[in-house]
Parts: structure tokens; sequence; C-alpha cells
């Protein structure tokens, strides 16, 4: 146990410094570690939900964050998100998703993270909030806060600057994330639900504290292009671990 905690600590820093929740990664190594992959979900989103509370009430406040496109693509990303929470799936199906997005979000990580100054916006940008649903369902599935896919497809589209992306993101992670888990409550039951507090309680404080430490002081010292790095060589080795276990 004390090695999870310690993984699920340097995983929230590292997400934490590139602005997203770590989901996806949580998920994996708690399927490594053979937890019983149906309370999975319910773990990785909670620490979703911790690690970007934070963040996403510091853009608000600093007035980062975009409201209108924000709320469009959560809004639509939400419901989808909890439909997935309610969506039974079987343990290979599971884990060939998660492990399949664990190896996408790596590739995500290595595309560009900053949008073209006073750049128009792509064509591809009007399809944004078509792309939320599926994002939002594949969060509430597997544990994923989706945001790590939408933030570098935004950066593409260059659909506004870098601070109002990475404040949309973290929003999007922590709607989808609270919409998701509100599903896999529903589904799993009273005593799903007691199994993942009995194992859950030091992995909330151990991304509460990693979550902090990132947000707020890793980049001083760090570059943010080797903290990629770094992120993505963790999730493209636990995803390919995944999927070779299958």
């Amino acid at each position: 146990m004390t090695a999870i905690v310690i993984a699920f600590f340097v995983t929230a820093l590292l997400y934490a410094s590139v602005g997203f929740g770590g989901g996806s990664t949580y998920t994996a190594l708690l399927a490594l570690a053979e937890v019983d992959y149906r309370i999975l979900p319910l773990l990785s989103l909670s620490c979703n939900i911790v690690v970007v509370a934070g963040s996403s009430v510091r853009f608000a406040r600093a007035g980062i964050t975009p409201w209108r496109g924000a709320l469009l693509l959560t809004g639509i990303a939400a419901p989808a998100s909890f439909l997935g929470g309610l969506t039974p799936i079987g343990e290979t199906t599971f884990l060939a998703i998660l492990g399949a997005s664990l190896v996408l979000t790596a590739g995500t990580l290595l595309l560009p993270s900053h949008a073209v100054p006073h750049a128009e916006p792509a064509r591809i940008a009007k399809i944004m909030p078509v792309l939320a649903a599926p994002l939002g369902y594949l969060a509430g599935l597997v544990g994923i806060g989706g945001g790590i896919f939408l933030a570098p497809l935004l950066h593409l589209a260059r659909w506004n600057g870098a601070r109002a992306i990475a404040a949309t993101a973290s929003l999007f992670i922590l709607v989808n994330s609270s919409f998701g888990l509100a599903g896999q409550l529903l589904k799993g039951g009273a005593g799903r639900f007691g199994a993942a507090v009995d194992l859950g309680l030091p992995l909330l404080v151990a991304v509460a504290i990693g979550g902090q430490i990132g947000s707020l002081f890793a980049l001083k010292y760090l570059p943010q292009r080797w903290i990629r790095l770094g992120t993505a060589a963790l999730t493209a080795w636990v995803g390919v671990r995944l999927l070779l276990n299958l």
C-alpha cells in the first residue's frame, strides 16, 4: 500500500504541474496492483476532483476561465460522463480501453501546449462541442477526466489562449469527474462505495498534497517540457504494461 500511495503522490504532482488530474494513471496503477476493477473509477475520479478543484477555483478567481465556451463544452460532456459511469463493462474490455487511453494520453502530452498568439481559430474549433460528448463518456466509463485529451485539441484548433485552455480543461475534468462519479456510485451501490472508502482515504491525502505541490511549486524548479516528457513516459509505460497483461 505504501508504494501505491507514493505512486499516487508522484502522479498527482506531475499531472498538476501540467494542468491535469491524473485519473487515467491512478486507474492504471490500481489495475496493475490487482485492485478490483469495479472500484477503480470511483477512486480515480475522486482523486481527479481533489487535484483539479483547487486549480479550477484559482483560474476562476483570477478571471481566466472563458465561461461561455467552457460551460458549453462541460455542459455537453457532463451527461455523457454520467451515462459512462452507469454503463456496465467487463474487466477485459475495461482494461483494454484503459490501456489504449493511456497510450493515447502519452501522445497528447507530446503535442503542442501553447496556442499561437493572435491566430485565427482553425475550422476544427467549430466541432469541439461534438467531441466533448465522447470524452465525457470515456471519463465516466473508466475514470479519466477527459481534459488531457481536450486541451491538445483546443490548442491545435487555436480555440483560445493557453491559460484559457488550461482553465477550461481543469473545469472540464472537475465536472466530468463529478458526474462520472455519481454514475459509478449509482451503478455500484453501497457495498462498492464502502470498499472504495476503505482503500481510498490515504490515496486522497497523497494526491491532495502532491497536487498542491505540483500546481504551486514544481514549475518553478523544473522546465514544463521536462515534466511533460516525464509524465508521458510514465503514462506510456503503465498503458503498455496493461495491454501486455491482457
